[in-house]
Parts: structure tokens; sequence; C-alpha cells
């Protein structure tokens, strides 16, 4: 606890003196670059990873950066993602997964969630994952590997969850919005990004050094 009273006064002292002009005017709102869907997971930092500052990411975070289908629960993912496309008018969302996701382990090792309810609830939003990992990856055995694959595989599964929301599959429709399925490997640095002309995750500078490729552009879902 003591690092973070220390980290709130470094900030105070420090960067909020340095930046007092962007968070005065972040008073009179905010119009944020994107929705970033990503996982609780302490290991992943949003703003970090894309650099960017106060007010540009709309972010939003649970285990196992899962968005469960429209009227599956009516909480907080439905009413985040609804005021971010509705209200905020973002015109790219992106759910990143990432490398070693602890909630995709229990997934696949779903014995791990025995005494723990809550989580194995959650998980049911993901079992779409769960299925297309033993009907199309039995030939992988190897733990790493099969956990990149589940990694992939769910950020695509809650990619169609997100086009059940009304508010997404309108604005999408209308050409406002375009989706992303990224998976971030903190070990490396590296960012994956879905490509659904080749149906693989590639790296950002793959993307970028394809033909016809323009470098502010990833591609859509």
């Amino acid at each position: 606890m003591q690092k973070l009273v220390e980290g709130i006064h470094q900030f105070q002292q420090n960067i909020f003196t340095s930046q007092e002009s962007l968070f005065q005017r972040l008073m009179r709102g905010q119009q944020p670059l994107a929705l970033f869907i990503t996982c609780s997971d302490s290991r992943i930092d949003p703003s970090l990873l894309t650099q960017t500052e106060p007010g540009e990411l709309f972010i939003m975070r649970n285990a196992g950066n899962i968005v469960p289908s429209y009227g599956a629960v009516q909480g907080g993912e439905a009413a985040t993602i609804e005021y971010a496309v509705s209200v905020l008018g973002v015109r790219d969302i992106i759910i990143c997964g990432h490398s070693h996701c602890g909630a995709m382990g229990a997934l696949l090792q779903p014995e791990q969630t025995a005494e723990l309810p809550a989580v194995r609830d959650w998980l049911r939003h993901a079992e779409a994952t769960s299925r297309i990992m033993k009907e199309n990856y039995q030939h992988i055995r190897d733990p790493l590997p099969r956990l990149t694959a589940t990694v992939e595989e769910n950020v695509l599964v809650q990619l169609e969850n997100l086009r059940t929301h009304p508010a997404v599959a309108a604005a999408v429709a209308r050409g406002d919005l375009s989706l992303h399925g990224w998976v971030y490997k903190f070990e490396s640095g590296q960012v994956f990004a879905y490509d659904p002309s080749s149906g693989q995750f590639l790296t950002l500078e793959q993307i970028e050094a394809s033909p016809g490729a323009v470098t502010a552009q990833m591609p859509a879902i």
C-alpha cells in the first residue's frame, strides 16, 4: 500500500503539474479514440501499451476480456459498450487478449475453478471458445501453444458476442464503427492483430509491410 501512496504523491508533484492543462481540458468532457476491452490481469496496461494519454481510451476490463452476448447479462459490460458507442461515439473497438492468461488457462482446466463459483459462472460466457478448442485443437498437446490458441480463439468468440449488442451492430452497419481483435504478448512486447483475409493473427509489423497497407489502419473484422 505504501508504494501506491508514494506513487500518488509523485503523480501530484511531477506528472499532474506538468500536464495540468490537459486535465483542465478533460473537465469539459471526453472524446476517446477507441473502446479497449482487455483482461483484468495486472501485467496488462492499455495506456502504456498504446502510449495514449488520459481521455484517449475508454477501457473495459474483466477476467478473460469477455463480452457476454447481449441479453445474457445486463450488467456493466453491456452498459459500458452501449455508452461508448452511442454516447461517446468511439470509432473503433479493440478486444485484446494476452499471453499466459489465467482465465483461459482455467477454461482449459475447469478443475481450477472448483472452489471459485463466480469465476466458473463467468467463464460460461466463453463456452464457445472451449467448444472450439475441443473440436479443432485436440492435436495440440503442448500446454503453451494450446493456451496461445485458446487466447486467440477467445478473442474471435468475444468479437462475435460483441456484434450481438444492438448499438454495435447498428454502428457497424452504418460504417461508423470498426472491430479489431488483438493479442498482446507481454514477454516480447509484440501485438498480433487478427487479419480476416488470411484468417491469422499477424504482428503489426507484418500487417504494415503487406502490399497496399496503410500504417494508420489495422484490419477490421
